[in-house]
C-alpha cells in the first residue's frame, strides 16, 4: 500500500477522522473534499483508513469484541463512501476529451501503403508534436508519481510502434487516484472502485469520440445511409480510428496501469476493458456494417481504403488489447478485416458482370468515346493504384465464358496466351476483353457501318492510350496484350477505309470510259461527266456526314485524314490529269469538276472534327 508517512494515528483517532468526513451528517463534509485540500489533511485521512484496516487484520473478532467489530466495519463503509466519491471528483475534474486537431495530423502514417486516391492521402507525416519528452515512459514507482510535482497536464508523447500515448492526466492526481484504488480493493470495494472509473472514463472517450466525429450509429442505420453521405463518414471514421486506437485506447491502457497495476485481480485490465469495450464496440460497428452490406462497385475503392486501415492498424489492436480478457475485440477486427476482404472480391464480381451485362442501346453521336469506355478505364486505372492490395486479396482466375460453349452471351478469355500474369492481372485483363465484347455489341445499333468501326476504333484506342499511360497497368496489362489492342483499333480504321473509300475510289477508274469500235475510239465524253458526277455526289454525302463525326484524339484523327489523304489524292489527281480536258473543252465544265486537288486536301481536314460543314465553301471557284 501507498506510505503516506511512517506516523501511526492511534485507532480511537482514526475513527474519528473517519467520522469528521462523514458527508452523510456532517455540512461541512458534504461542501468541501479532502483530496482539494493540503496535503497533510489527506495524508492524515489515509492514515487514518490504513489504521482501521490494519485493526482488522490483526484483529480475531470474539463474541466479547462484537460491539468494536461493528464499529470497524461501520467505519470501513463510511471511509469507503468518502473514497468513492473523492475518487470520483478527481476522475471528473480531468475527464475533458484529448485535443484531436493536431493528433489527427500528427499519428504516424509512415506504416501505410499510400495509394494515390485512397484515403491515406489525407493524412501528413508530422513529428511536430511528437513528444518534448520522448522518454517520460512513467511507472509505478517512479519518482514522477510522487507527490509535490507540477499538477498541471502536460500533454507528452512517446512512441511505441506507430503509438502515441499521451498523459490523461497529471501525476499527482494519478498518485492519489492510485492511492484511493488501492484502499477501496483492500477494503474488498473493487467492483465499486471499477465501476466508478470506467463510468467517468467513459464519458471522457465519449466526448473524444464527438470531436472525432464518430456517431452512435447502429449497424442497421449505416447501411440505410445512402453512399454518398457514407462515402464522406469511410473518411472520416479511418482518421478517427487511427486516433482512437494508437492515442485514446493506448492512453486509456496506460492510464489504468499507472493507477491499478500490482493491485491485484487484474484491476487495471478490467477497469480499461470496463471504459473502452462500448466505445471499442462502437467504432468497429462502422467497418462491420461496411463489410456485409451491400456490394456495389462504386464502393470497392473505400472499402480497399477502410480494409488498408484496418490492416494496418492490427498490429497497434493487438498491442493495446493484448490480454486474455480482450481476445473478443482482437478476434472482431479480424474478422471484420476478412469481411472487409471478402466484400472487396464481391464487388470486383459485380464490377465485371455489370460490365458484360450494361444495357445502352442508344448509339453514341458521331461515334465517339461511349460513357462507358471512360468509366470502365477510369475504374481499372484505380485498381491498379490499389495493386499492392488487390493483389493480395485477388487470388483467383476470372471466371470466364468458354470458346466450347453455345452461350453467344459472354466472351472468352484463353489463360494460355497469359501465362506467368497474377490472377489481378487477369481480372483487369477480362474487364477489358468484356468492355470490348460489349461495344462491339453497342456497334451493331449503328445504320453506317463505317462509323460503327469509327466507334470501335476510338473507344478500342482510348482503351490502349490509358493503359499507355499507367505504367502500373501497363505493366499488369502486359505488353502481348497491348499489342493485341492496338491491332484491334488499326484493324478498325481499315474496315472504315475500305467502307467509304472503296466505292468513292471505285469512280475514279479507267474501265468503262474508253470507246471501242470499227469507225471511232477514244473516251466517251458522257461517261466521263457521269464518273464525275458520281464521284462528287459521293465525296459530297461522305464530306458532309463524315465532318460530323468525331474522333477526340487528335494524333488518331490527323493519322487517319493523312490515311485517306494518302489514297485519295493521288488517285484524284491522276483521274483528273487524264481526263480533265475533256470535260473542259466541252459545255459547263464546272458542272463535272467540282473539285480541284487542293480542294479536296482541305475539305478531308474537316473529317472527325464533329462539326457541319458549308459544302460550297470547300470548292475551287471556277
Amino acid at each position: 500500500m501507498e506510505s503516506t508517512d511512517n506516523a501511526r494515528i492511534p485507532l480511537e483517532n482514526a475513527h474519528q477522522i473517519v467520522l469528521r468526513w462523514d458527508s452523510t451528517v456532517s455540512e461541512d463534509a458534504r461542501a468541501r473534499m479532502i483530496f482539494e485540500g493540503d496535503r497533510q489533511e489527506i495524508d492524515h485521512y489515509l492514515q487514518a483508513i490504513d489504521e482501521i484496516q490494519r485493526s482488522m487484520e490483526s484483529t480475531t473478532v470474539s463474541d466479547d469484541d462484537d460491539d468494536q467489530s461493528k464499529k470497524v466495519n461501520t467505519t470501513i463503509q463510511i471511509a469507503m463512501a468518502r473514497l468513492e466519491d473523492e475518487f470520483r471528483n478527481i476522475l471528473i475534474s480531468h475527464a475533458t476529451p484529448i485535443e484531436t486537431e493536431s493528433l489527427t495530423e500528427s499519428i504516424s502514417s509512415t506504416h501505410l501503403t499510400s495509394q494515390g486516391s485512397s484515403s491515406f492521402s489525407e493524412f501528413h507525416d508530422s513529428d511536430d508534436v511528437i513528444s518534448r519528452e520522448e522518454d517520460s515512459v512513467h511507472t509505478i514507482g517512479n519518482s514522477s508519481l510522487e507527490r509535490g510535482e507540477s499538477s498541471t497536464t502536460i500533454t507528452t508523447y512517446r512512441s511505441m510502434s506507430s503509438i502515441r500515448e499521451i498523459d490523461l492526466i497529471p501525476s499527482d492526481s494519478i498518485y492519489d487516484l492510485r492511492c484511493i484504488a488501492e484502499r477501496m480493493i483492500t477494503a474488498g470495494y473493487f467492483r465499486e472502485c471499477v465501476q466508478v472509473y470506467g463510468s467517468v472514463r467513459k464519458s471522457a472517450v465519449d466526448a473524444t469520440f464527438k470531436k472525432l466525429g464518430v456517431e452512435k450509429l447502429s449497424i442497421g442505420d449505416i447501411q440505410r445511409l445512402e453512399w454518398e453521405a457514407l462515402n464522406a463518414k469511410i473518411g472520416k471514421w479511418i482518421r478517427a480510428a487511427k486516433v482512437c486506437v494508437r492515442v485514446l485506447f493506448a492512453s486509456e491502457k496506460r492510464l489504468c496501469q499507472l493507477i491499478f497495476e500490482d493491485l491485484g485481480t487484474d484491476a487495471d485490465e478490467a477497469c480499461f476493458l470496463e471504459t473502452v469495450k462500448a466505445p471499442v464496440i462502437q467504432l468497429f460497428n462502422f467497418a462491420d456494417a461496411i463489410s456485409i452490406s451491400r456490394r456495389s462497385p462504386e464502393k470497392l475503392f473505400k472499402i480497399l481504403d477502410l480494409h488498408d486501415a484496418l490492416l494496418d492498424l492490427l498490429p497497434d489492436i493487438e498491442a493495446v488489447f493484448d490480454s486474455n480478457s480482450s481476445e473478443s475485440i482482437r478476434v472482431q477486427a479480424t474478422e471484420i478485416l476478412s469481411r472487409l476482404a471478402e466484400a472487396a472480391r464481391g464487388m470486383l464480381s459485380e464490377f465485371e458482370n455489370a460490365v458484360l451485362r450494361e444495357p445502352s442501346k442508344v448509339p453514341v453521336p458521331g461515334g465517339t468515346l461511349h460513357p462507358l469506355t471512360r468509366y470502365v478505364m477510369n475504374y481499372i486505372s484505380l485498381i491498379s493504384d490499389y495493386k499492392q492490395t488487390l493483389g493480395e486479396l485477388i487470388v483467383s482466375r476470372p471466371s470466364t465464358g468458354s470458346r466450347y460453349s453455345d452461350d453467344l452471351t459472354t466472351p472468352d478469355l484463353d489463360f494460355t496466351e497469359h501465362e506467368g500474369q497474377s490472377p489481378l492481372a487477369l481480372h483487369l485483363i477480362w474487364i477489358i476483353v468484356i468492355l470490348h465484347f460489349n461495344l462491339e455489341g453497342k456497334s451493331k445499333h449503328y445504320k453506317d457501318n463505317s462509323l460503327a468501326y469509327i466507334f470501335i476504333m476510338n473507344n478500342i484506342h482510348y482503351i490502349v492510350q490509358k493503359i499507355k499511360g499507367s505504367p502500373e497497368l501497363r505493366e499488369m496489362i502486359g505488353d502481348g496484350y497491348l499489342r493485341k489492342l492496338t491491332g484491334k483499333y488499326r484493324q478498325a480504321a481499315t474496315r472504315y477505309q475500305r467502307a467509304t473509300w472503296v466505292g468513292v475510289l471505285y469512280c475514279l477508274r479507267d474501265e468503262g470510259l474508253h470507246m471501242t469500235g470499227s469507225f471511232s475510239s477514244g473516251v466517251s465524253k458522257s461517261a466521263l461527266r457521269e464518273r464525275f458526277k458520281s464521284f462528287n455526289a459521293m465525296f459530297e454525302e461522305v464530306h458532309k456526314m463524315q465532318a460530323l463525326w468525331l474522333i477526340p484524339d487528335t494524333q488518331l484523327r490527323e493519322e487517319l485524314q493523312i490515311s485517306i489523304s494518302e489514297k485519295l489524292i493521288p488517285a484524284y489527281r491522276s483521274f483528273l490529269g487524264r481526263f480533265r480536258t475533256h470535260i473542259e473543252h466541252g459545255r459547263h465544265p464546272e458542272n463535272y469538276i467540282k473539285y480541284s486537288v487542293e480542294d479536296l486536301e482541305t475539305a478531308i481536314l474537316d473529317f472527325f472534327e464533329g462539326n457541319a460543314v458549308n459544302q460550297h465553301s470547300r470548292r475551287r471557284s471556277q
